[in-house]
């Protein structure tokens, strides 16, 4: 709650001034077609504007045929490894992968089980807030949005570096594995101290040197710290599958128009987090599991596929859930057939499902996937195919581990950051020039009028 009671306070002044501000500021859509400008750097059909050039993931959802450009099933590439094989080569190993995939990132190859262990062990010496800082910053403002209290803790670790405007390499890829390293920490702690403010016991666990990244999540999160390896396994996957995903995707593009800049670390990640934060980027997963809450209680029989499609007819006639005519966690902006991670995720969903006794609920997701795609073609003009996306199941995956709700978002970016860090070293190596594009001015222009006679 703000110190000021009229912090929050709109007044109807402020109201005025945004309906003004509304009427002087709304652009003819129609100009964008005469202009030719492409909304959301997208053509008409969805494609990206190419905007840059990188090194670091490839995603694949066309195949060229004859000349012609055809869906086909996703594929998402980490420096050239599919990250399908990563999944299931640690899998087959029984090791968590996630550390692995940031080394792959970070520095273009993968590991040998030396410079894998020598990884980790950086990672562990990173894994240490400065002194005080839990008490100093964390618990001083807790937030119930613990995206902002993530982005707030990385903007105040600048405080505490001395060398935080040097964009150097070394010093660079320095703070960037030191950021991996804690944004577990801060996410969770800042989670912990907002529900202490709101009546709930407070305990912050120290992270353990010898555990993965994901293990070290659940151990900081639960007041027991107790989890089997499959829940950490499962996680690990989630924390893989989401490290990286080209550089067109909204925060990781923030992070390269960012660093063109020239700025600091910290500001370029707090940049990113603030980019992530947002419901159509990094939120989505929240949405599919309030979706589902308010599915499981409309439709009587989770097995009748016809009343399941009624449900999803009325989400897209706005009539059912929050009435924004989506089906959240269908579709995607690049994939097409298939999105790779969620079909990576579903085998892993299955046998989680069964461990915590969550089979109808398994069945229900998987009968929505089937009869999304359905429902939606039928409704609306196509441009490329409709499938379940990584946030279909990941929602669900974190549901059955008993995460809450808050962290959804900031385990995204605790993964995000490997992505984030690559392409900020590839922004840094690469650099020519601060990234701005054009924008065309369509008002009027006016006389200025003294202000005895407006």
């Amino acid at each position: 709650m703000a110190s000021n009671p009229n912090y929050c306070d709109i007044t109807p002044e402020i109201e005025a001034l945004a309906e003004q501000t509304l009427h002087h500021s709304s652009i003819d859509p129609g100009d964008y077609v005469t202009y030719d400008v492409k909304r959301g750097l997208r053509d008409l059909n969805g494609k990206g504007v190419l905007a840059g050039l990188t090194e670091i993931s490839d995603i694949v959802a066309k195949q060229v045929v004859d000349g012609r450009e055809l869906p086909c099933d996703g594929k998402l590439y980490y420096r050239g490894v599919d990250v399908e094989k990563l999944v299931s080569g640690a899998l087959k190993e029984a090791r968590f992968g996630f550390e692995e995939t940031a080394y792959l990132l970070l520095l273009g190859r993968l590991p040998n089980k030396r410079e894998l262990a020598e990884f980790q062990k950086q990672l562990a010496y990173y894994r240490s807030l400065p002194n005080n800082f839990v008490r100093d910053v964390i618990l001083k403002a807790p937030s119930q949005d613990i995206m902002n209290s993530l982005a707030r803790s990385v903007l105040n670790l600048a405080c505490y570096d001395d060398r935080a405007d040097d964009i150097s390499l070394p010093n660079v890829m320095r703070q960037c594995v030191q950021l991996i390293a804690l944004f577990p920490m801060l996410a969770v702690y800042g989670y912990q101290a907002y529900t202490y403010k709101s009546g709930s016991s407070l305990y912050i666990h120290a992270p353990q040197p010898a555990l993965s990244t994901a293990e070290n999540i659940l151990t900081l999160l639960r007041s027991d710290s107790a989890y089997s390896f499959w829940e950490a396994h499962v996680l690990d996957v989630c924390l893989t599958l989401h490290a990286e995903h080209g550089g067109g995707n909204n925060s990781t593009f923030t992070t390269h128009v960012v660093t063109s800049s020239g700025t600091d670390t910290y500001s370029c990640m707090a940049a990113a987090l603030a980019s992530l934060k947002g419901p159509k980027h990094g939120g989505a997963n929240i949405k599919v599991i309030q979706m589902f809450e308010d599915m499981k209680e409309q439709v009587g029989d989770w097995k009748d596929e016809d009343e399941v499609r009624a449900y999803l007819q009325a989400l897209l006639d706005r009539r059912a859930f929050d009435k924004a005519g989506l089906i959240y966690g269908m579709g995607h902006a690049v994939y097409s057939l298939s999105d790779p991670r969620a079909s990576v995720l579903r085998s892993f969903v299955e046998k989680l499902s069964r461990e915590k006794g969550r089979n109808e609920e398994y069945e229900l997701y998987s009968l929505v996937e089937r009869l999304g795609p359905e429902v939606i073609s039928g409704e609306r003009t196509m441009y490329k195919g409709v499938s379940a996306n990584v946030d279909f199941y990941s929602g669900f995956v974190y549901h059955m581990l008993d995460l809450p709700l808050e962290l959804y978002t900031p385990i995204f970016a605790m993964a995000r950051i490997a992505g984030w860090s690559a392409h900020r070293i590839e922004e840094l190596i690469n650099m020519s020039k601060i990234i701005r594009p054009a924008y065309k001015y369509v008002g009027t222009h006016t006389d200025y009028v003294p202000m005895d006679k407006r």
